[in-house]
């Protein structure tokens, strides 16, 4: 069994949901956590240090694509190693003793604060605060003894900055879950590896198409024709080229010969076509499974 410490860069803080997630993903792996306040700089770490690997947020089912981590991640050369699905639960918490009665403000990510919309729209004199991030709100309230503040975060990050929960699940929709990809420099081996124990199903590939009429339709059409199932399709924009667009899709198949053969067959329709990585699909759409569970209780003891 590989028990190789895995080095993971976050945006975020310990704690956060993407900390949840690394967990999860490694779940027979010890982690060490790279904390980094943007994207942006999640991306520069990795590129820097071929040893450190990276979990990005890439789409949630509320509010759509990250645009913005395409970019970064077409313009890093990185590949993506593989992906997983995490059921997003928000935390209301606070120094302990304190109760919903007690609160001021509530600090936390923009996107959590819009999540749980409804959840304040009956405690309407507290006064709502952006922040860089959900676990760095509650780090916050712990080291500078903020009372009449509370933070929305994980449970983790609850226990991790011995806050007290004070209103749990206050999502307003609790059908919210956030694919994470992970990033990395390509690791050839281990791509043979999972090749050999067949289970390598999905890929995320990148390109641009002429613009002339039915060009998507044509490339579409072969993946049908291959029985490639298109599960994701982005575009966006070519900064400087007016009305040119890049297609960000991901293909799922049972195939790998079949996948390859359509590759080879969209590529003379498509301009600069790249495979951003060839992973396994994630079914995962739990907090967190019984090996990450019982990683963050040793983190919990022995903090």
């Amino acid at each position: 069994m590989d028990t190789e410490i895995k080095h993971v860069a976050i945006q975020g803080w310990p704690g956060a949901n993407h900390d949840i997630a690394a967990r999860a993903y490694f779940n027979s792996n010890p982690v060490n956590i790279v904390p980094c306040l943007t994207f942006k700089e999640l991306f520069d770490k990795v590129i820097e240090n071929p040893n450190l690997l990276g979990i990005v947020a890439i789409e949630n089912t509320l509010v759509g694509s990250l645009l913005s981590n395409y970019t970064l991640l077409k313009a890093s050369g990185l590949g993506v190693l593989g992906e997983h699905k995490l059921r997003i639960k928000h935390q209301l918490m606070a120094l302990p003793g304190q109760t919903i009665a007690d609160i001021k403000e509530v600090h936390s990510h923009p996107m959590a604060l819009a999540q749980c919309e409804t959840f304040f729209q009956n405690h309407p004199g507290i006064r709502l605060i952006e922040s860089e991030d959900t676990a760095l709100s509650a780090m916050r309230i712990q080291d500078e003894q903020l009372k009449g503040v509370a933070a929305i975060a994980s449970s983790l990050a609850a226990k991790l900055y011995n806050l007290e929960i004070i209103a749990r699940d206050i999502e307003t929709n609790k059908h919210n879950f956030t694919r994470f990809l992970i990033v990395g420099q390509p690791n050839k081996a281990k791509l043979a590896s999972m090749l050999q124990e067949n289970r390598i199903n999905k890929s995320s590939l990148v390109f641009s198409l002429p613009h002339e009429e039915g060009s998507l339709s044509k490339v579409l059409t072969i993946l049908a024709f291959y029985n490639i199932n298109l599960s994701k399709i982005q575009s966006l924009p070519v900064v400087g080229q007016e009305w040119q667009y890049l297609f960000y899709i991901d293909v799922i198949f049972n195939d790998y010969q079949r996948y390859q053969q359509s590759l080879d067959a969209i590529r003379p329709l498509c301009q600069k076509l790249r495979v951003l990585g060839e992973y396994e699909e994630s079914h995962t759409l739990f907090e967190t499974n019984g090996s990450g569970q019982a990683k963050i209780a040793e983190i919990i003891k022995n903090k």
